[in-house]
């Protein structure tokens, strides 16, 4: 599996581009979101990637964020939603959007990608609305993405520290939770004060479980 290309941006496309890495040229479909984030042809690139394997067919599809992969996974996994069609809704909402859709049941706004249809939309939302707060929490945690390192820099950190462990701490799980839920449009006051009663409940919560539990507080029968 090929889970992540670092090189040379060598070609742009409109909907893929071509990196090299190493002399070998991979070719990537990306969305038109990430597209549009890319640097200037012969630019250092990195993207995440995730590989389509089929009996006539591989086809390597890239994303700026682990976030944008990851809605990419859960996209493909609902029937009726290919690849096409996933980055399609990536492509017009991002990352952020698609979450914020699938939470509050906006299935109109799936729809407005190219080639998905309402009923389609409909099931996009019906079965991913619980699996998308962990993904907001993912989102949420927001890490820099590391530099790209050109190859005569490879080599040269390998005294480099080890990374901090990710800050799971209760405060840091309700500042994932908070920014999350302002992400979809909820104002900071009453995000806060829906997660201050989520966690005042059930203080064990994760990132994920406190976005939940705030959701429910904000819907309008909550």
């Amino acid at each position: 599996m090929i889970g992540r290309l670092s090189g040379q941006l060598a070609y742009r496309g409109t909907d893929h581009i071509m990196i090299d890495v190493g002399g070998v040229g991979y070719l990537v479909f990306v969305s038109e979101r990430t597209l549009a984030r890319l640097p200037a042809v012969g630019e250092p690139v990195a993207l995440h990637t995730d590989l389509l394997v089929r009996e006539d067919l591989l086809q390597l599809f890239g994303f700026s964020t682990l976030h944008e992969k990851e809605w990419y996974r859960l996209l493909i996994g609902v029937q009726g939603i290919g690849a096409k069609a996933a980055m399609a809704i990536l492509g017009v909402l991002g990352a952020d959007g698609v979450g914020r859709a699938i939470t509050l049941g906006d299935w109109s706004a799936v729809k407005a990608a190219q080639g998905v249809g309402p009923k389609i939309a409909q099931r996009v939302v019906n079965e991913l609305k619980e699996k998308a707060p962990a993904i907001m929490a993912l989102g949420a945690v927001a890490e820099a993405e590391p530099p790209v390192r050109r190859s005569e820099d490879i080599g040269r950190h390998r005294t480099d520290p080890a990374p901090a462990a990710p800050d799971i701490s209760p405060a840091s799980v309700q500042a994932d939770a908070l920014s999350a839920l302002i992400n979809l449009g909820y104002s900071h006051g009453e995000a806060a004060r829906a997660i201050a009663r989520a966690f005042g409940t059930a203080p064990e919560l994760d990132s994920a479980g406190l976005i939940r539990s705030a959701l429910k507080l904000l819907a309008p029968n909550g």
